[in-house]
């Protein structure tokens, strides 16, 4: 990629070059929202006659990296339905927020309009099990980060990641919104509830700067008289083997 060529440009000469019998493709990610840095990947979806498979690669291309989802057309409502039930909706949203580069027949719009349908159907709800789980884990996870002393830092900060994961899934979906992993949790986490993903989000903060897990362990508590309470004794847990 040189000075002047944009993200935009680089990603449909990747598909042009690399994929010559696409039947549409589309740039989403950062490089889409004007929020990618020097270094960002390219996140580009590219839709596949159904002579060939569906895949996810991984390559680099003029020195930037660049995560391609292919798929076939037939296999777009198979995947997003899969998609959907993972509650983040990675390539639902790739879809309803990329930048078109390529669609000649129609196939990009056509699968943008299904992405958006099952957006607004939202994800799946939590089943009572994995609700009573979620708030079993959170418990623990609340508890051990209380007992826990600053001195075992290791420690005290993989619980607070945990926590932090644990708390944003079960908000999320108490809200029924989606969710998201790595720098999509927090955006995920503060769109669907602001004050109580800030609270976390803070908490955690507070964990990794000054050792003090007070001000998360109170957020995490919040969270839970949010979904029914703290869950210990009585909990149990069928293994279907």
């Amino acid at each position: 990629m040189n000075d002047q060529e944009t993200f935009e440009d680089h990603a449909l000469r990747l598909v042009t070059e690399r994929f010559p019998h696409a039947v549409g493709a589309l740039l989403g990610g950062s490089a889409a929202q004007g929020r990618a840095t020097p270094t960002s990947d390219l996140d580009i979806a590219v839709l596949l006659p159904d002579s060939d498979t569906s895949r996810r690669e991984v390559i680099r291309h003029d020195g930037r990296l660049a995560e391609l989802f292919l798929h076939t057309v037939a296999d777009i409502p198979e995947f997003f339905a899969w998609d959907r039930a993972r509650r983040r909706g990675t390539v639902l949203f790739l879809y309803d927020q990329g930048l078109m580069l390529i669609d000649p027949h129609g196939h990009v719009a056509r699968t943008r309009e299904r992405a958006r349908a099952v957006i607004a159907t939202g994800p799946p709800p939590l089943t009572p099990a994995e609700w009573e789980r979620g708030r079993y884990v959170l418990t623990c996870y609340l508890d051990d980060l209380s007992d826990t002393p600053p001195a075992n830092r290791y420690e005290q900060l993989s619980l607070a990641d945990h926590a932090l994961r644990e708390a944003a899934h079960l908000v999320t979906a108490y809200h029924g919104a989606w969710t998201g992993i790595g720098k999509w949790l927090p955006r995920r986490l503060l769109s669907a509830d602001p004050a109580r993903g800030r609270a976390l989000l803070d908490g955690h903060q507070t964990v990794a700067e000054h050792a003090d897990p007070m001000p998360m362990v109170i957020a995490v508590q919040q969270v839970l008289d949010l979904i029914g309470g703290a869950l210990r004794e009585g909990y149990t847990q069928r293994w279907d083997i």
